[in-house]
């Protein structure tokens, strides 16, 4: 600890805000569907979520060991690049945030860090390999297989409990899939600590390891562990209730037992891919898990509105967070006026956004919305697909059809005529 100078006190500083947007950023993936369908309060729930989120942080190092020696080529490397990379993350979080679009954390520090790479040492400083085979190809399979799993979860749940229909025996039903989705919700949050923070971990090791207090290889310091475990805990207790709202209800409509078959199979690829050293996307593999668990239901669909934004948003995000840091870079290597302009600016374009964010503030109350209107493609499903068994069609009271026609309005007497009298309505 004795030889971090002052560059690398303020990366590692930068460092741990991002892990604490990544936290507010991704709460949801944990957490949303647990809020949507009542299983647990939405305070109580960041709560429980920040908690698994400190403890998931010190089960295991092998994402740490991929993004500190895996991605770019440590040698040569300066610390200003991480620094311009991590500007480039944040910035990208926070802008999705703004906008309620769950975007991948990961992809958006993966992108400024092989943007910032790319600017300082060409593309030679990064390892093709690693990124195709470790966040690329993840990137597509996990939302795919999460999906999948979920779906299928979906579909067993509800065939399993297809022939209770007593209201007592539904409502116990309903009940036993909430706090199950307690349960999976929790893994969920293990999981995500364990993917996440570690990221964070991996690009702290990283600059240690360019400013010379580590040498190449090394595992994360125990206080590393410490620090980035806790600032992802309180960024999940801050809450980020703009993607809570998107993926609870923006999605689709979800009820106890796909909120469960979601999570669960979320939980099942994030941690299998944390313990395998892929760092994927924990915000992709849930949104999938989602949107699976929707289109497994009879009846149930997908917003597709909303769906397509979130897979824009998921393109963009290498890209758009390696543009920024390539900027950014460009200027920390211009000296220390570089360096004081680029973290100046971080903290304009942050407090900006924040400023936008106040026009139209959402509380814990907020999330249980209506969401997004329904797209095209959903009317249009809906039109033709009946609902479920004992859901009314839209527009109908709960009770369905009634007997009950309202009387008609008092007639009110014709006005007194001077001329000739009104001629009978033609038949």
């Amino acid at each position: 600890m004795e030889h971090i100078t002052l560059l690398l006190a303020i990366v590692i500083a930068t460092a741990l805000v991002f892990d604490f947007t990544n936290g507010f950023h991704d709460t949801a993936n944990a957490m949303a569907t647990t809020i949507s369908t009542g299983a647990l309060k939405p305070k109580t729930a960041v709560a429980m979520s920040a908690i698994l989120n400190l403890v998931g942080a010190f089960l295991s190092v092998e994402v740490a060991k991929t993004i500190s020696g895996g991605i770019v080529d440590e040698d040569g490397l300066r610390t200003e690049v991480i620094f311009a990379a991590l500007v480039g993350a944040i910035l990208w979080n926070l802008v999705t945030w703004l906008v309620g679009l769950p975007s991948s954390s990961s992809h958006a520090l993966f992108g400024g860090l092989i943007g910032a790479a790319v600017m300082s040492a060409g593309w030679s400083s990064v390892d093709g390999g690693t990124v195709v085979t470790k966040i690329l190809l993840p990137a597509v399979a996990a939302p795919l297989v999460a999906g999948a799993a979920s779906m299928l979860a979906t579909r067993l749940s509800y065939r399993v409990s297809r022939n209770v229909t007593d209201e007592a025996q539904l409502e116990s039903t309903a009940k036993g899939y909430r706090v199950g989705q307690i349960a999976s919700a929790g893994l969920v949050s293990l999981a995500h600590g364990t993917n996440d923070a570690q990221k964070t971990m991996g690009i702290i090791t990283l600059a240690l390891v360019t400013g010379g207090v580590l040498s190449p290889g090394s595992n994360p310091p125990v206080w590393v562990i410490c620090s980035a475990g806790l600032a992802i805990a309180m960024g999940t207790y801050f809450g980020g209730w703009r993607i809570i709202r998107t993926m609870g209800s923006g999605l689709t409509d979800l009820q106890p037992q796909q909120g469960f078959a979601a999570q669960t199979g979320a939980a099942t690829v994030i941690l299998a891919s944390s313990h395998l050293g892929f760092s994927l996307s924990t915000t992709q593999s849930c949104s999938g898990a989602v949107m699976g668990a929707g289109l497994g239901r009879k009846g149930g669909t997908v917003k597709w509105s909303t769906a397509t934004r979130m897979f824009v948003a998921w393109g963009l995000t290498l890209p758009a967070a390696g543009l920024v840091g390539a900027g950014a870079e460009f200027l920390t290597r211009q000296g220390t006026w570089g360096i004081a302009l680029v973290a100046a600016l971080l903290v304009a374009g942050s407090g900006a956004i924040w400023m936008l964010s106040r026009r139209k503030p959402l509380d814990p109350h907020d999330v249980a919305g209506a969401g997004e209107p329904a797209g095209v493609v959903t009317a249009a499903i809906a039109a033709v697909s009946p609902p479920p068994a004992g859901v009314p069609a839209p527009g109908l009271p709960a009770g369905g059809l009634t007997a009950t026609i309202p009387s008609p309005l008092p007639a009110t007497p014709a006005p007194a005529s001077t001329t000739e009298p009104a001629r009978p309505a033609a038949v």
